[in-house]
């Protein structure tokens, strides 16, 4: 089993297209024995330090292997939507690890 955590920066304005890239993305995870364990929204006012720009949301994912992992990213119908993820993201911070 790998987990993600994800600190999702989108472009201001777009983010109902990051949506649309989502509504897609998530239950396509599935396909490979991939989960959201937790998709937040943080509020400003939840953040008790930091200096960079705050996430628009963070996701904990996880997923059996890294093959599915390797699967769901080369998936030829989550390629025809990564153009809404190119044109609503501004940076993702991507940590893998382990359930310790």
């Amino acid at each position: 089993m790998i987990y993600i955590t994800q600190l999702i920066f989108v472009k201001e304005g777009k983010e109902n297209v990051f949506h649309e890239f989502e509504d897609f993305a998530i239950p396509l995870m599935e396909k490979y024995n991939g989960k959201i364990i937790y998709r937040l929204r943080p509020q400003k006012e939840a953040f008790i330090s930091g200096n960079d720009e705050h996430p628009y949301e963070i996701h904990f994912i996880s997923f059996d292997s890294e093959n599915g992992l390797d699967r769901f990213m080369r998936d030829e119908g989550r390629k025809k939507f990564i153009h809404l993820k190119e044109a609503s993201v501004k940076s993702i911070l991507l940590i893998k690890g382990k359930k310790m």
